[in-house]
């Protein structure tokens, strides 16, 4: 595996945003174990190709991962990371790392707007998994194609097939590049990311995080205790995002959010995880999933659940419950949206109907790369759904009314017929 290898040189550079985007952003890089001291140098961004005649140097915090010992990872390396705080809002900064003589190429983000209602679009996909260096890069740099200007990147679980695995991350890696090092991630965990360390923890039937997760992602550390850079929100301007752990501690994380939403005054609430809440393939419900969550998710009025794990695609909605005004239309009214979705190239039929379940699919497909570009601008959020060569699949709007549920407006007449195979 010498071609995953660490060297002197910066490489897996990736950027996060803070829980505040309008003024905070992480860099975390990898090296081996060569180098000890790193920094991050960083600038406001000008067309100037002299631009980084005024930057700043800033001294990154440097930890080591010694994962030697652990089969499939089996690599010494230190990761180099920096919270960056005090930027300024709606504005391009060009940053680059390394150790004082060998240096990445400069790389450039936007921080968010401190205008609430500024138009802003984000890309989320589900599992890449397998085939990622193979398939997902084509899919990845699709989405990139589609929403240049996207300004974060959501990724909902499942990034790698087997967790500590070298070999996967560094197909992850390689397969986003830049993308990577330019449009902020939001990672969360899917059950994929974890795997037992050890002979000890396979034969407790144990399992650990991906021992790669918390030294290459900075995220926001304001979750519940023990689920840190797992669980965690972000304020992008008006849009409160939130990744939650469907693999760990359902009840705590209930409490958690439940206490969250209970001060949260964002005009739109996306949260993300990976097991989906109605699923989109036969026989993989998650009803304690259901039993816990939901209940929250209908009293604060989450609008946009964004799910993977099924390896097919769906889109449904649920009731928006009571206080609907007479003479309302309810087809034109919803509660949460969720969305199933894939992006690498293991896929599962589609099954399974929502209507026991208290909820409406209104949307299908399998066997198709997809990736998702959602646009939000003030009272509107607008979801696309693309296939791998750019055609839409799905579409979507919510439009914020003054008191009662949002206005749903049904947008797949647009896109191409439902891709559904048909039996043998």
């Amino acid at each position: 595996m010498d071609w995953s290898k660490p060297s002197v040189y910066p490489d897996r550079i990736i950027i996060n945003f803070g829980a505040n985007p309008a003024s905070e952003i992480s860099v975390t890089w990898r090296t081996n174990e060569e180098i000890d001291t790193a920094y991050v140098e960083i600038a406001k961004a000008t067309g100037d190709p002299k631009f980084w005649e005024n930057k700043e140097t800033l001294l990154a915090n440097t930890e080591v991962l010694d994962a030697d010992t652990i089969e499939t990872a089996e690599v010494l390396a230190h990761y180099h990371s920096l919270e960056i705080k005090d930027l300024e809002p709606k504005t391009i900064y060009g940053y680059r790392v390394g150790d004082g003589e060998r240096w990445s190429e400069w790389f450039q983000f936007e921080t968010a707007s401190d205008q609430l209602d500024d138009k802003f679009s984000f890309l989320y996909v589900g599992d890449a998994q397998n085939y990622i260096l193979e398939l997902w890069s084509r899919l990845i740099r699709e989405g990139f194609k589609t929403a240049p200007d996207a300004k974060f990147f959501i990724h909902a679980g499942d990034l790698v097939n087997t967790a500590h695995k070298e070999q996967d991350w560094h197909e992850w890696f390689t397969a986003g590049g830049f993308i990577h090092s330019m449009i902020p991630a939001v990672p969360t965990p899917g059950n994929h990311e974890y795997r037992a360390k050890d002979s000890l923890e396979n034969a407790a039937k144990e399992r650990s995080l991906s021992i790669q997760w918390n030294p290459q992602f900075t995220l926001p550390q304001n979750g519940p205790e023990g689920l840190e850079e797992t669980v965690y929100y972000m304020d992008y301007q008006d849009a409160r995002i939130i990744s939650l752990n469907s693999n760990r501690e359902l009840e705590v994380q209930a409490e958690w959010l439940e206490n969250l939403l209970q001060k949260t005054t964002q005009k739109w609430i996306i949260v993300t995880y990976h097991h989906p809440m109605y699923s989109a393939s036969s026989g993989r419900d998650n009803p304690t999933l259901r039993e816990i969550w939901k209940p929250i998710f209908d009293k604060y009025h989450v609008d946009l659940a964004l799910q993977g794990h099924d390896h097919s695609y769906a889109r449904g909605r649920v009731s928006p419950g009571e206080n609907v005004l007479e003479g309302v239309n309810l087809r034109d009214q919803t509660g949460t949206v969720y969305v199933v979705s894939v992006s690498g190239g293991k896929m599962y039929d589609v099954g399974g109907d929502w209507t026991d379940l208290g909820a409406t699919k209104d949307r299908s497909g399998e066997n198709t790369q997809l990736f998702q570009v959602i646009t939000v601008e003030g009272d509107h959020l607008l979801f696309e759904s693309f296939t791998a060569v750019g055609e839409l699949y799905d579409s979507f709007e919510l439009i914020k009314t003054e008191d009662g549920p949002n206005k749903f407006i049904e947008l797949r007449a647009k896109a191409i017929n439902e891709r559904i195979e048909p039996e043998n």
